[in-house]
């Protein structure tokens, strides 16, 4: 996918992480959630973008050492070719002992229009990384260099992160409960039930607030609850 629909990307813009993976479970895809991946500080900007991938093995003396030739190409190479409206995702192997990237590294993703950052091992230098603003996420944070634990060898290939698989084009989202993924050939149906499942919520929590008892209600909506949801949404309309 080079592009997302606009209104899907409002759409993910506006649901949480929660409720899509309820939409994307109820479509027999029960693995999407990275696990152990978190956002960088739970005030960062939300995260919508499209897949574009790195992939680490780990480093070696002769290939990664001070004097190695071609020392780090790859790594500078995602930076500069991971396109605009993109999220770089990295499969560290669930390895933080050093980082997948800095502040140098994220802030160039940021100039150049990228959508975010993920994975599954380390950030370093993470205060500069949220100054540059781009949405970022990792196991947790990691000052040593890359080239320590981490050698990179395949840009834009299928990878693990965080126990889920990423193909190159996936959709990515993140909030501050964490990451999810959705394949891009539902995304637009995913996006459009995710947004209606939000919705219906808000309206669940207002009447659970005003004293309302569950059953009946949430999780699943009988008819009278069907009925004032109706009610709500064209009483709601009508106040705009």
């Amino acid at each position: 996918m080079s592009e997302l629909q606009s209104n899907t990307r409002q759409a993910l813009l506006r649901v949480g992480t929660s409720t899509l993976t309820g939409v994307l479970n109820r479509r027999g895809l029960r693995s999407m959630f990275m696990q152990d991946v978190e956002p960088i500080r739970r005030d960062i900007p939300r995260m919508v973008g499209i897949a574009f991938t790195m992939r680490f093995i780990p480093s070696r003396e002769d290939k990664d050492g001070p004097g190695a030739p071609g020392r780090g190409q790859i790594q500078s190479q995602a930076m500069e070719t991971c396109p605009p409206g993109h999220v770089l995702v990295v499969d560290s192997r669930g390895d933080a002992r050093a980082a997948s990237a800095g502040d140098l590294y994220v802030g160039r993703l940021k100039a150049r229009g990228c959508a975010g950052i993920v994975t599954d091992g380390g950030l370093r230098d993470t205060e500069g990384v949220f100054k540059t603003g781009l949405p970022a996420y990792h196991r947790r944070a990691s000052s040593p260099p890359s080239p320590i634990v981490h050698h990179p060898c395949d840009l834009n290939v299928p990878i693990g992160c965080g126990g889920v698989a990423v193909y190159p084009g996936d959709i990515i989202v993140g909030d501050c409960d964490g990451v999810v993924i959705i394949p891009a050939d539902i995304v637009d149906e995913v996006a459009q039930e995710a947004l209606a499942t939000t919705l219906y919520e808000e309206f669940a929590e207002e009447e659970v607030a005003r004293g309302r008892a569950l059953p009946g209600l949430f999780p699943v909506a009988g008819d009278e609850a069907k009925r004032d949801f109706e009610a709500w949404k064209k009483a709601r309309a009508g106040e705009r």
